[in-house]
C-alpha cells in the first residue's frame, strides 16, 4: 500500500484571537441592503413579506448583517413612498377637476413610462426586453409632449377658437373633437392643468431630495454605525418593535431552527459539498494503546489548527506593519440544527444558552437525521459582502469515520445597490437644466408610479384581510433577504479569495482529523490519500483494499462492481 503524505502543521499558540470587526448592524453589507430598500420596490416588498407579514416564519441566520435594521428601513421607505403617492394622486384629482378632466389623460403616458421601466428591470432580461421598453418609453414621451403642447396652445389662445370660416365644416368638427380629447376647452382650465403639473413636479423633486438626504444622512458611511440615531429604528408600532427583538434573537442564535427543504438557508450557494468515509484501522504497533475516538475528540483536535489561520506570518518585512488579511478575522463557532416542525409557537424555540448546551451535548456524539451538530468556520471578506462559510460534521459509527464538509458562499451585493451613493450625488451635482430635465422625466411617470404603489399596498391589505398572512404553525425560513440581494457571480479577485479561504480551511480540517486519528492509534494513510485526491477533483482508490467492493465518493458519483481488479485509471470517476 502506497503512503500518502500530508505536511506536518505546528500547533498554534493560544493568543490567536481575531481582530475586532464592525458589529453586524453597522457593517457595509447592512448599509447597502438598507439603501436597496429605497431603490428596488420588488426587493423591499419581499423583505417586508418575509420579515414583517409572515410572523410565523423563523428568520434565516444573518451572516455579516442585521436583518432587523434592513426591515426598519424597508418599512420606512414604504411609508415615504405611500405618502408621496397619495400627494401625487391628490394633485391629479384636484388638477383634473380644475381642468375639466383633461389632466386625467396624463395617467396614460405615465403608465406607459412606468411599464417601460418595469419590463426592463430584471437583470437577466434586459437584452430581449430592450426593444419593447424603448417603444413604450417613446410613445409615452410623445403623448406627454402632445398634451403639454395642447395646454400651452389653449392657455395662450393660439387654438382656443377654430374660426368662423371653419365652423360647421367636417374638418372643423374633427378639430373640435381633437381639442376636446387632447386639451382643455378654455384658457383657465389650461393654466390650472399646467399649475397642477408644476406642483406635481415639485413633489417629485421633494421625493428625490428626501432620498438624497437619507443617503447623505443616516445611510452615510459616517453616520450609519450610530444605530441609536437612525430614524428608521424609532419606527412606530408595537408589532415592529416585537418583531425586531425577535429577529435579532433568531438571526444570531447558536440554535438554528431550519426548514427541512432548506437547512442552510442564509449561508448562500453550496460550493463543492463532499462527504468522506474511512474505516478506522488500528496501527499494528499501537494495538494495545489504541484509545476510543469520538466526534468531540476529532473536533477538539481540529479547532486549534483552524485558529492558527489567524496568525500573521513572522517575516522581518512585516515587523511593525499592519497586515490586512481576512483570514485574521476567521470566526469559529458551533451550531445545532433543529427542525422547526413541532413547535407550538415561534417564540417557543429553545434559544437560551442552557437549552443549547443540552442539545449540543446530545447532538455532538449522535448521527441523528434531524438534529445535527456542526462546527461552523466563517470568513467575511470585502467589507462583509463576500461571506465564505464551511460547515463541518464528524461522526464515528461501526468502526467508520464519516467527515461531512459543506462549504457555502454568499456572493457580494448587487451593483445597483452599491451605486446608490453615486446616483444620489449625480442628481445633486447636476446643473439647473439637468435637474429640470430629470424632474420632468420623473414627473411624467409619477401618476403611474403612484397608482402602482397604492395598488401593491391594496393587494397586500386584501391578502391580510383574507387571512393569507395570518400564519399557522411555525415554519422555517423560506428565503434570506441577504441572498435575495446577492449578485449571480463575483469578480475574478473574489473568486480567487473564495478558493483561498476554502482551501485553507479544508486543509486544516483534514489535518485536524488526521491528527486525532494518529493520537488515538489509528492508521491515516487511506484518509490522507482520499483527502488529497478529493481536493484535486479526482479520486484514487487502492486496488488491493477494495477488490470486489463497491465505492462511490463525491457528488453524482457512480460505482460498479466487476469480477476482477479495475485497471488503473479506469472505473470510478465523479460526474
Amino acid at each position: 500500500m502506497s503512503n500518502a503524505y500530508l505536511p506536518p502543521q505546528p500547533r498554534p499558540p493560544s493568543n490567536s484571537a481575531p481582530p475586532q470587526t464592525p458589529a453586524p448592524h453597522a457593517s457595509e453589507a447592512t448599509r447597502l441592503l438598507c439603501a436597496g430598500t429605497y431603490l428596488d420596490v420588488t426587493y423591499r416588498d419581499r423583505v417586508i413579506d418575509e420579515l414583517y407579514l409572515m410572523q410565523h416564519r423563523v428568520v434565516a441566520p444573518s451572516l455579516g448583517f442585521d436583518a432587523a435594521r434592513v426591515l426598519a428601513h424597508a418599512l420606512r421607505a414604504r411609508r415615504v413612498e405611500l405618502a408621496w403617492a397619495w400627494g401625487v394622486l391628490g394633485l391629479l384629482v384636484v388638477g383634473a377637476a380644475a381642468s375639466g378632466g383633461w389632466l386625467l389623460l396624463l395617467v396614460i403616458p405615465g403608465l406607459l413610462l412606468t411599464f417601460a421601466r418595469r419590463i426592463r428591470s430584471p437583470a437577466g432580461a434586459r437584452g430581449r426586453r430592450r426593444l419593447p421598453a424603448f417603444g413604450l418609453r417613446w410613445v409615452g414621451r410623445l403623448l406627454l409632449a402632445f398634451l403639454v403642447y395642447r395646454s400651452l396652445a389653449v392657455g395662450f389662445g393660439v387654438s382656443d377658437d377654430v374660426g368662423p370660416e371653419r365652423a360647421g365644416s367636417q374638418r372643423g368638427i374633427q378639430w373640435d373633437a381633437l381639442v376636446n380629447l387632447g386639451g382643455p376647452s378654455s384658457a383657465p382650465q389650461a393654466w390650472f392643468a399646467l399649475a397642477a403639473l408644476l406642483v406635481m413636479g415639485a413633489c417629485v423633486a421633494g421625493q428625490q431630495l428626501h432620498f438624497v438626504r437619507v443617503l447623505r444622512g443616516e445611510l452615510s458611511p459616517e453616520r450609519f454605525p450610530d444605530a441609536a440615531g437612525d430614524p428608521a429604528e424609532r419606527s412606530p408600532g408595537k408589532r415592529f418593535q416585537r418583531l425586531r427583538q425577535l429577529i435579532r434573537t433568531e438571526q444570531y442564535a447558536p440554535m438554528v431552527m431550519y426548514h427541512e427543504a432548506r437547512p442552510f438557508c442564509g449561508a448562500g450557494t453550496a460550493y463543492d459539498t463532499w462527504v468522506l468515509a474511512v474505516e478506522l484501522r488500528p496501527t499494528p504497533e499501537r494495538e494495545r494503546e489504541r484509545e476510543p475516538i469520538g466526534n468531540g475528540t476529532v473536533l477538539a483536535a481540529m479547532r486549534p489548527l483552524l485558529e492558527q489561520l489567524r496568525e500573521v506570518a513572522e517575516t522581518p518585512a512585516r515587523e511593525g506593519r499592519a497586515v490586512r488579511d481576512r483570514l485574521r478575522q476567521l470566526r469559529i463557532d458551533e451550531r445545532v440544527f433543529l427542525p422547526v416542525e413541532g413547535l407550538a409557537r415561534r417564540e417557543h424555540a429553545p434559544y437560551d444558552q442552557g437549552s443549547f448546551e443540552q442539545h449540543r451535548e446530545r447532538a455532538i456524539e449522535e448521527g441523528g437525521e434531524k438534529r445535527r451538530h456542526f462546527l461552523r468556520i466563517r470568513v467575511d471578506g470585502w467589507e462583509e459582502e463576500l461571506v465564505v462559510t464551511v460547515f463541518v460534521r464528524v461522526h464515528t459509527q461501526g468502526r467508520m469515520l464519516m467527515l461531512e464538509v459543506a462549504p457555502h458562499v454568499l456572493l457580494p451585493i448587487r451593483e445597483d445597490f452599491k451605486e446608490a451613493d453615486h446616483e444620489a450625488y449625480r442628481f445633486v451635482n447636476q446643473n439647473v437644466f439637468g435637474k429640470a430635465v430629470h424632474i420632468l422625466t420623473l414627473t411624467a411617470s409619477a401618476p403611474g408610479q403612484a397608482l402602482v404603489a397604492l395598488g401593491r399596498r391594496s393587494v397586500r391589505n386584501w391578502r391580510r384581510l383574507t387571512g393569507e398572512f395570518a400564519g399557522g404553525p411555525p415554519e422555517g425560513p423560506a428565503l434570506s433577504v441577504r441572498e435575495l440581494a446577492a449578485q449571480p457571480t463575483g469578480s475574478l479577485f473574489q473568486t480567487m479569495d473564495v478558493d483561498r479561504y476554502l482551501r485553507s480551511v479544508q486543509d486544516r480540517v483534514a489535518y485536524g482529523v488526521k491528527t486525532a486519528l494518529t493520537e488515538a492509534g489509528y492508521q491515516t494513510d487511506e484518509f490522507a490519500r482520499k483527502v488529497i485526491y478529493i481536493s484535486n477533483g479526482g479520486i484514487n482508490i487502492d486496488i488491493g483494499s477494495v477488490d470486489g467492493s463497491t465505492f462511490a465518493v463525491g457528488d453524482h458519483a457512480r460505482a460498479t462492481t466487476s469480477g476482477g481488479p479495475t485497471p488503473p485509471g479506469e472505473g470510478i470517476r465523479p460526474t
